[in-house]
Order: structure tokens, then C-alpha cells, then sequence
């Protein structure tokens, strides 16, 4: 069983940067992928970024791509997600989400914090 818990979203401007988090417990962390996904209002909760068990690659969707780091501290399990050049396209609530295998299908995540509001301002 794996528990995660999100924290670190906010309201910032256009270009500006944020950095969301994501403190695991429970199971070993360091065994599962990590991925950030997420949604925005009146659409569907879409991939974002994923990095592997190992520390492996990271693998991000286009919009993400050039823009969003995301990394992981496995002595403190807790993954991360820098996002620079932010839009007003980025507004959405961001959630972490863990698996055994990393994939950018959300079906693939066996466990899913409560999300943090990320609100990108023109």
C-alpha cells in the first residue's frame, strides 16, 4: 500500500515557475514508478510526466516537454514536478500517482494522491 500526499501548487503568473510535490509512505517508494497527471476543469485527467523505479529517463507528454522537470528523492520518497514558462493552459489540479511499471496510460496507476491546484494567471 502506498499513500501520497501532494502539496506546492499555488497561483502564479504567465512564465513564472512552480514546484509541486509528492511525499509517499507506506510501501517501499523506491520500487514503484512516479508520474504526474493532470486535469482540468470539464476535461479529462491527462499524463504529464513519469520517471521510472530505477531513476531511470524521465519521459514527458509534448506539452510538457522543455519546460517541466520532474525527479525524485528516494531517501525521502517524495518525487517532484519543476515547472517553468508556466501558461494559463497549465491551470489545472496536478496529481501524483505510483505504479510497479511506468506508462503514461492512467489505467497503468494503482495508487493517486488527492491532487494540488496549480492556477496560472494572464
Amino acid at each position: 500500500q502506498v499513500q501520497l500526499v501532494e502539496s506546492g501548487g499555488g497561483l502564479v503568473q504567465a512564465g513564472g515557475s512552480l514546484r509541486v510535490s509528492c511525499a509517499a509512505s507506506g510501501s517501499i517508494f523506491s520500487s514503484y514508478a512516479m508520474a504526474w497527471f493532470r486535469q482540468a476543469p470539464g476535461k479529462e485527467r491527462d499524463f504529464v510526466a513519469y520517471i521510472a523505479w530505477s531513476g531511470g529517463i524521465p519521459y514527458y507528454s509534448n506539452s510538457a516537454k522543455g519546460r517541466f522537470t520532474i525527479s525524485r528523492d528516494d531517501t525521502k520518497n517524495t518525487v517532484y514536478l519543476q515547472m517553468n514558462s508556466l501558461k494559463p493552459e497549465d491551470t489545472a489540479v496536478y496529481y501524483c500517482a505510483a505504479a510497479r511499471v511506468a506508462t503514461t496510460q492512467r489505467a497503468g496507476y494503482d495508487y493517486w494522491g488527492q491532487g494540488t491546484q496549480v492556477t496560472v494567471s494572464s
